[in-house]
């Protein structure tokens, strides 16, 4: 059993070694400089050759951040455009929090537009930009970009990634590419409402011409949803070519397909926890609550019906940050329920810790995941590595948390713990979180944004868990360690709010 640890370890490193090869690939030759605007951190990205080129300035979507924009700021700068990327307020390494109403477009959406007209100065500023400038916004930032637009004659050409913008008219914003993941039915009709407006009725159809200052075009990127739109080749290359078109220029044929890379390092790095598992202290021998039958269905379902009840009568707003205050209730509630149940259950209570080993392997679990994967997900993917503005949030969305995760790994792990327990118990939880989004959706609409990345945590994480279960004996190196993981990030995904 000694050899296939190893065997695994061997391959995980090789496709470690590999995708991070293809991914520098993708960026090699380019020149990129970390600034500041104000207080905006911003990436230029300037083509090879550094001559005066048009000025794309990309932005990415609610709870997002630069790094999401990637693929398209690299796939742009290869065709020989300046492009400029950053974080909006609130959002990933902006130490400044969005001010005004999330849900009024003259509240937080001015605020946006205005910090996009700042970053669009600066990038007509840059030593390389020939007067000529577009921008590119997903999501949220796709009615940002609009809005500016509108208001901004020097916007010659405009590419809305998954868009929702009201503000569009037959003729505002001139020179407009709508790009929609084919998966996003929602949005694929609102695209070919804003082409009706002007006459078009079919994805790939252009109405108008982009060098003659006015065109529409929609179209839709095949197989992918509305995150995996940004990885797309389709929309690289729709991109590229809708700019080109505008400024008149022709661009070098590239597109940037980095997705898979990305989710073969992702891979690797999860793989290579199960060989480093072998390497954790035994703490003790298997342990658990030892609870089946309908003691443990009255444990798990209990606190999922419960909690989304309770919690639908207070109001709690604790925390600057959007949605974060509750979450951090929803799972203390959770929590401390599911431990009320275990007790009155009469569940076997947890032998004396041994903290040396016990703070190593929670420690070292806690490092792989979130330096591990958390590095991943942070260069590649979207912000995941707190700033200090967010240390605060972190610290009380992990108070939250740690009661659930270690009540949660004790009811699912050990003797007598039901077969599939741990997944059963994570579907409750996201059952119960849709639950109180549907009882108090004005107020956790934003919730549904993080259910993806949740089932996802849960599925790697839950893999760590097991692991650490196995070597270890005890489930509560897994339960903090997992705490650690869901605390950094709801704190780093959503925007920080002010007023």
């Amino acid at each position: 059993m000694r050899l296939l640890p190893a065997i695994v370890a061997a391959l995980a490193l090789l496709a470690a070694a590999f995708a991070l090869l293809q991914l520098y690939r993708a960026e090699a030759g380019l020149s990129t400089e970390r600034v500041l605007i104000d207080d905006t951190p911003a990436t230029v990205w300037r083509p090879e050759g550094g001559g005066p080129a048009p000025t794309v300035v990309i932005a990415h979507g609610f709870a997002g951040s630069r790094q999401l924009m990637r693929p398209f700021a690299a796939t742009l700068a290869r065709s020989g455009f300046l492009a400029v990327t950053f974080d909006f307020y609130g959002h990933g390494r902006n130490p400044r929090p969005l001010t005004g109403d999330v849900g009024d477009v003259r509240g937080a959406t001015l605020r946006l537009v205005d910090q996009l007209e700042k970053v669009s100065r600066f990038a007509l500023s840059l030593p390389e930009a020939d007067g000529r400038l577009a921008t590119l916004g997903h999501s949220m930032a796709a009615d940002i970009i609009v809005r500016h637009a509108i208001r901004s004659p020097e916007v010659a050409a405009t590419v809305a990634v998954s868009m929702f913008s009201p503000a569009v008219t037959a003729t505002e914003p001139e020179n407009l590419l709508v790009v929609v993941g084919a998966w996003e039915p929602g949005l694929r009709e609102e695209a070919l409402r804003v082409l009706r407006l002007s006459g078009g009725s079919a994805a790939g159809e252009t109405v108008g011409d982009p060098a003659g200052g006015f065109a529409r075009r929609v179209a839709f990127a095949p197989n992918v949803e509305h995150v995996g739109v940004l990885y797309s080749p389709a929309s690289q290359r729709e991109a590229r070519d809708w700019l080109a078109a505008a400024f008149g220029v022709e661009a070098a044929p590239y597109a940037d397909a980095r997705g898979p890379w990305i989710l073969l390092l992702i891979l690797a790095v999860v793989a290579l926890a199960w060989p480093l598992s072998k390497l954790l202290p035994t703490i003790a021998a298997p342990e658990g609550a030892g609870l089946s039958g309908w003691r443990f269905w009255v444990a798990a379902l209990g606190p999922a019906v419960a909690t989304p009840l309770l919690l639908r009568v207070v109001d709690l707003r604790f925390l600057p940050v959007v949605v974060g205050d509750y979450l951090a209730t929803h799972f203390a509630l959770y929590g401390l329920l599911t431990a009320l149940a275990l007790w009155r259950l009469g569940a076997r209570a947890p032998s004396r810790p041994a903290w040396g080993p016990f703070a190593l392997a929670a420690g070292a679990v806690a490092a792989w995941a979130l330096v591990g994967v958390g590095w991943v997900i942070d260069a590649h993917v979207s912000s995941f590595l707190p700033i200090p503005e967010r240390l605060v949030l972190l610290g009380a969305i992990l108070l939250g948390a740690l009661p659930y995760f270690l009540a949660d790994e004790w009811l699912t792990r050990g003797p007598g713990a039901p077969r599939f327990a741990y997944p059963l118990t994570k579907l409750l939880f996201l059952l119960s979180l849709a639950a109180a989004t549907a009882l108090n959706l004005p107020r956790l609409f934003f919730l549904i944004i993080l259910a993806p990345p949740m089932v996802l945590f849960f599925i790697v994480y839950g893999l760590f868990s097991r692991w650490t279960m196995r070597a270890t004996g005890d489930p509560f190196v897994a339960g903090a360690a997992n705490a650690a993981v869901f605390a950094v990030a709801i704190a780093v995904t959503f925007p920080m709010i002010a007023g």
